[in-house]
């Protein structure tokens, strides 16, 4: 068997890395080079569990300081830095509400819970619009230090309970089969937990440690049999093994790519291919020549050699590059963004890694072995500190500049109603977007709490496709009841609805989730070719909780679908297919309305801008004239669709967009408050603005 420094591995290594910044930097014929990361899961569940099966054979036990001593120092120092320096360069590169949001990542990205956080919000690699954190990456960090924290003490378990089964104590020092066992049981639930959730849940699958651990075990399960197994191979097999994997890792680099769900079944071509090459190479003479080769020489043992910090610098480098340009960049531009972060790798890895790993710091922490673990704390001060003078520095350039006042409507307020009221704001608005008024100093909400302005759902998220409960809201006493269908751009209306509800005595409940429309339609998550059951498991849920509830009002808001539409297996995007299968299914929905509720209301979708008003609003020279937009067409046709509809099956339609826009240009500022959290949200604060005149316009004014 293959023993010691295994250069196989570091190519593997190099293999991965390469492939992973090929597909972020948008090398063409390689959209899933992000299964480098899968393959750097199985070296380390591999390498990690190799070092664990020795240290128990050779003394019976694992000690636990001294392994997550050497994996502190092995990852915190590189780690700490990159983070440090992306904070810091967000602060340069990027609006102030993105630097302002960096520093919530980066604090999740420190304590190594990175995928957690990016988990439960539901973001994608992939995403459209906002574009990924500059730190997203820091997911699969979290992973494997989630796995080097549980494994040993899963392994140490499974020793113990063997011992005291068997009656062998230490003589006992690795139970092969035992942990064989353990492993295989551990794999297979989280593989069918991963199928599970690519396909309910696809952005919390990418980023979940329960659905990715198989690909650890798989490592662990190789390092576990290589002994036994390599040395009885046929150079024919060893041959075969490794070939046979390296082509099953390149052909999964071809032919996944970001609409491929993942990571599900599709994981296990690049997983079972990087386990075939890791157990050839455990044998003397198993690896194929090429392969060999290919993995073994010089330049690409050296690229291993850079492979963590090569990982740790590409994405950072190539999301602030874009978002400083405000572009997608060129191919010449990404080349030069990628030789930068070939060198700065070097650098890393020579003054930052290498020191701490076998140099001076080295040996003194190894010489206090418990100073070592002092590193996770340390690191936590350094970030936290580089967090605080980052917060401080947004709040001080994004404060109030000058003393700006809100705009005010020209026209006599006092006498008008809701309505009226606000549409004179608007009006005025604009008007002093036109005449290039300065932007209010004192905004609503705070400019850089902007992305934060998302309505409360309280225990009813569901987001979470597990929750599946009724949470009364407004007047939970109240003897009528109102119910709110639609996707984000209903829980936007909450705010209003809440008011409202409570002010006329009604029971709410808001049956709203993410990316699901209400029409009846079949549609694709944000950016994946494939079909959202989990919206239409929600779907089917809460149209039987409302022909349950019998609501004497049913209020319909809705977005578009973001991603098009299914038709017979096929997903269309084009905005004639879209707007055939939407009308189908709008009357659908207003059909099963009409049976289920006394009242159905929609409100029209809001108009959607064409760029993200924060953004304007944060950029150096920010300009109310600048931020106004004009609505997206397609989206305003499509909400076109959904009005024909409702008015064919007789419910009433309010149109939002007086409250928003005059002479088809919308403000992002009205009055003192800003009206969008993004592209196409209302704020929090804007949508309670408008309750008054939402509640004349649906007939649940107070008194009625």
């Amino acid at each position: 068997m293959a023993s010691g420094f295994r250069g196989d591995v570091q190519g593997l290594r190099a293999v991965a890395v390469l492939v992973v910044i090929a597909a972020h930097a948008g090398v063409p014929l390689l959209p899933g080079g992000f299964v480098g990361v899968d393959v750097f899961f199985v070296i380390s569940g591999f390498l990690i569990s190799g070092l664990l099966y020795a240290e128990l054979r050779e003394g019976g036990t694992v000690s636990l300081v001294d392994f997550w001593s050497r994996r502190a120092r092995r990852i915190l120092p590189a780690a700490t830095l990159v983070l440090v320096v992306t904070v810091v360069m967000s602060l340069f590169w990027t609006t102030l509400i993105d630097a302002r949001d960096l520093l919530d990542e980066a604090v999740w990205s420190a304590l190594f819970l990175a995928n957690v956080h990016a988990a439960q919000q539901g973001v994608y690699y992939f995403a459209a619009e906002t574009g990924p954190s500059p730190l997203q990456h820091y997911w699969s960090l979290a992973v494997e230090e989630q796995f080097y924290l549980v494994w040993p003490l899963l392994l140490l378990a499974l020793v113990a309970a063997t011992r005291v089964v068997t009656r062998r104590g230490k003589q006992q020092r690795l139970p092969r089969r035992t942990v064989l066992v353990a492993l295989v049981v551990v794999a297979g639930a989280s593989f069918a937990w991963s199928v599970h959730t690519t396909a309910t849940s696809p952005a919390a699958a990418y980023f979940s440690t329960p659905a990715r651990v198989w690909e650890l075990a798989v490592g662990a399960i190789t390092a576990l049999v290589a002994p036994l197994v390599a040395p009885r191979l046929p150079r024919a097999v060893g041959w075969v093994l490794s070939v046979g994997g390296l082509v099953a890792v390149a052909a999964a680099v071809v032919v996944i790519d970001e609409a491929t769900p993942f990571p599900g079944y599709a994981a296990a071509l690049p997983v079972l291919g990087t386990a075939a090459v890791l157990l050839a190479g455990s044998g003397t003479g198993l690896l194929a020549a090429p392969v060999r080769w290919l993995l073994e020489n010089p330049v690409m043992r050296r690229v291993g050699d850079w492979s963590y910090s090569l990982y740790l610098w590409h994405w950072p480098a190539l999301v602030l590059t874009e978002r400083n340009a405000g572009r997608p960049l060129t191919a010449v531009e990404t080349a030069v963004v990628v030789l930068v972060v070939v060198n700065l790798a070097a650098l890393t890895y020579r003054f930052v890694e290498q020191p701490f790993r076998t140099g001076a710091p080295a040996r003194r922490l190894r010489s206090r072995r418990r100073l070592s673990l002092a590193l996770y704390p340390a690191s936590l001060a350094v970030v936290a500190l580089a967090c605080a003078g980052s917060w401080w520095w947004t709040g001080v350039q994004g404060g109030e500049r000058g003393d700006n006042p809100a705009i005010a409507a020209a026209a006599d307020v006092a006498v008008l109603d809701d309505h009226e009221r606000t549409v004179a704001l608007v009006r005025a608005s604009v008007e002093a977007a036109r005449n290039q008024v300065d932007v209010p100093s004192d905004l609503t909400p705070n400019l850089l709490d902007l992305r934060s302005s998302i309505a409360d759902v309280g225990a009813c998220d569901y987001e979470d496709d597990d929750v599946r409960a009724l949470c009364p809201r407004g007047d939970v006493d109240g003897d009528r009841t109102l119910v709110l269908l639609g996707d984000s751009h209903a829980r936007a209306w909450i705010p209003a609805l809440d008011r409202i509800a409570t002010d006329n005595g009604w029971r709410a409940y808001y049956l709203v989730k993410p990316q699901c429309p209400a029409a009846h339609v079949v549609v694709a998550p944000v950016r994946e070719d494939v079909v959202f059951t989990a919206c239409e498991e929600f779907r089917a849920w809460s149209t039987a909780t409302v022909a349950g509830l019998r609501p004497d009002l049913a209020i319909v808001a809705s977005s578009p679908p973001v991603n098009g539409v299914w038709v017979d297996g096929e997903h269309r995007e084009s905005l004639d297919d879209v707007a055939d299968v939407l009308e189908e299914g709008y009357d659908a929905l207003f059909d099963d309305l009409q049976d289920s509720a006394d009242r159905t209301v929609l409100i029209r979708d809001v108009p959607k801008a064409g760029h993200d008003p924060g953004d304007c609003l944060t950029s150096s020279r920010p300009s109310l004239l600048d931020c106004m937009f004009t609505p997206v067409e397609r989206s305003t046709l499509l909400g076109d669709v959904a009005v024909k509809s409702a008015l064919l099956h007789s419910a009433d339609v309010v149109d939002p967009t007086p409250w928003l826009c005059w002479q088809d240009l919308c403000p992002v500022v009205i009055g003192g408050t800003l009206s969008y959290r993004d592209t196409d949200h209302l704020t929090t604060e804007y949508a309670a603005a408008l309750a008054g005149a939402l509640g004349r316009a649906i007939g649940l004014d107070e008194g009625s």
